[in-house]
């Protein structure tokens, strides 16, 4: 028998759609999309169609897809199966869209239209389960990017929601692939074939690192260094480390501030005056997302263990690390940050120290607003009689920029069974148990946001790293004790900040007798604080090094055992 509550939320949810609906039937607008034999040899494929409406005129509708609703082109999502060939995929009023539900909301007028196909394939997993999802091609599950994926060039029409006329659409054109990157004197790339992971997939799974190299590297060949590994997103480089820096006399605003870091960390790298150790950035895209976050995961696969056994060793192996956990460190920021700190909580013999900055939800209490153990809805706060739109994003004043429903429904649009290569995609493929189609298990009714308990106490058990911390007290707490270093701004654009303070809630209480960490925060600081008075993730990284790696290297020199590689301090 359903609740009051539950009842009362499904009404909400049907007196929604109707609205949202009220002119389907009056709606005759479709659009009909084909592709040439030519570009997949004939053969039928699978994969998700997105096709992209947008009065903007600056940049092609693919890159128009954006989490702030109000700045949001247009877009509907459309999963297409065994598609042959010049056999259309029809886009009509039925089809879920966002910013509006449907195509029978749009006002007449005047737009272009472009359509991509993200080419999914199909993946016969060592659980039993086959699946059809977007392989990363070197791009980091960047579906407006990928290579391989067919799409149309922008075209101008006019669309009439009364014009019977079909808009047809002919994905003519291909994404190249993507050139790899090339090693220079400081970065240097390497990728492996993992056998763990390639052994889950039932197909052979890479992963990759860039490393760079610290001064002096060449001239001591006997030398051996600590690692400090970089978790985050996908990068295709060490992107502010500017070999040749270039000159900042022209540049204003963020390019210059940008600049600026950049050259000073590369004076600072390039001269001796930072610790010599490998910064180690790891690419672990995967077919749910461009990152793995860093753990095992019954969906994305043994990822934790193919770092630590596979990856971090054969960088060591190669570059002359001393592959000791006393000189392994780890740091990132949102994605990174959560990564860092679960790296060191799960393998906390395996890393020697973790600065986590702004990380992703650590306390599902706080998974940004919701509460999936104790709230029944993820998108509404329900009252006796009023409800009210859960927030999802905001800027550093408090103004909301994304509420959780459209947010949500934006990801189904982009991929249905978790399949976006989103945010909310990847956390439940992390952090859910496998569904009975062999897709993760839906932590809420996507449609409703009705939050299923029994998936919510799995993610407690496995994944909600401040219950872990506290369940495993007495084995972690000796392993962890001054390691972790948390860094985030008390207005988080996605309300981060929450969870950090309910770690600190319990890790600063009389029930934790173990110093494990230390808490930064700034008042009015957005998404990402990273400590130190930087906000900036891609502008400060220089200084964040510049900022912790003499605190490593002071607690690696003092936690080191007698007789240690002192070697990389030439």
């Amino acid at each position: 028998m359903l609740s009051r509550t539950t009842v009362r939320l499904s009404l909400l949810f049907a007196v929604s759609f109707f609205f949202a609906h009220s002119s389907l039937a009056q709606s005759k607008l479709r659009f009909e999309i084909t592709f040439p034999a030519a570009l997949s040899d004939g053969k039928p494929l699978d994969g998700h169609i997105l096709l992209g409406i947008s009065t903007n005129q600056s940049t092609e509708p693919r890159f128009q897809l954006k989490e702030e609703e109000a700045e949001s082109a247009q877009f509907f999502g459309l999963d297409v199966d065994a598609w042959k060939p010049g056999t259309p995929a029809i886009v009509d009023s039925t089809t879920l869209g966002y910013p509006i539900v449907s195509l029978a909301q749009l006002p007449a007028g005047d737009y272009y239209v472009q359509a991509v196909l993200n080419v999914y394939e199909t993946f016969h997993r060592s659980d039993g389960h086959t699946v059809k999802l977007p392989p990363d091609m070197g791009e980091g599950q960047q579906w407006f990017l990928k290579p391989g994926n067919l799409l149309n060039k922008a075209l101008f029409v006019h669309l009439d929601p009364q014009s019977s006329t079909p808009v047809r659409i002919t994905l003519a054109e291909k994404i190249a692939p993507i050139e790899p990157p090339k090693d220079t004197k400081y970065i240097k790339h390497i990728r492996i074939q993992s056998k763990l992971l390639s052994a889950f997939w039932g197909r052979p799974m890479s992963l990759g690192a860039t490393v760079l190299l610290p001064q002096g590297f060449d001239d001591h060949p006997s030398a051996h260094y600590p690692v400090l590994v970089h978790q985050g997103h996908f990068e295709y480089d060490w992107d502010f480390f500017l070999e040749q820096p270039p000159s900042t006399t022209h540049a204003q605003g963020e390019e210059l501030q940008y600049l600026q870091y950049a050259n000073r960390f590369y004076q600072d790298w390039t001269s001796g005056r930072l610790p010599r150790m490998l910064l180690v950035s790891i690419q672990h895209a995967n077919p749910y997302y461009d990152d793995s976050y860093a753990v095992n995961s019954a969906n994305v696969g043994p990822y934790g263990d193919a770092i630590t056994q596979e990856l971090i060793p054969e960088v060591e192996k190669r570059f002359r690390g001393i592959g000791q956990p006393w000189a392994r460190a780890l740091e990132g920021g949102s994605t990174g940050g959560w990564e860092a700190a679960a790296s060191q909580i799960f393998y906390p013999d395996f890393f020697n120290g973790a600065y986590a900055y702004c990380p992703d939800p650590i306390d599902f209490r706080a998974y940004q607003l919701v509460n999936i153990y104790e709230n029944k809805n993820a998108f509404w706060e329900q009252g006796p009689f009023g409800v009210v739109p859960r927030g999802e994003m905001r800027t550093s004043i408090g103004e909301i920029l994304a509420v959780m429903e459209p947010t949500v429904r934006r990801e189904e649009v982009m991929g249905t069974h978790g399949r976006s290569t989103e945010q909310f995609g990847i956390w439940q493929a992390v952090f859910s148990p496998v569904g009975d189609d062999g897709y993760p298990a839906p932590i809420w009714n996507p449609a409703t946001g009705v939050i299923d308990p029994k998936v919510a106490a799995y993610w407690r058990e496995h994944y909600d790293l401040r219950y872990i911390t506290e369940r495993d007290i007495a084995a972690l707490g000796p392993k962890l004790v001054g390691k972790l270093h948390f860094a985030v701004g008390d207005m988080d654009t996605w309300y981060l900040n929450n969870a950090v303070h309910l770690m600190q809630n319990f890790l600063d209480s009389p029930e934790n007798p173990f110093r494990i960490a230390d808490f930064e925060y700034s008042p009015g600081k957005p998404h990402c604080y990273m400590g130190g008075g930087d906000i900036s993730n891609t502008q400060s990284h220089g200084t964040v090094y510049q900022r912790i790696m003499p605190a490593l290297a002071r607690r690696m020199t003092q936690t080191a055992p007698a007789g240690a590689d002192m070697s990389w301090k030439y």
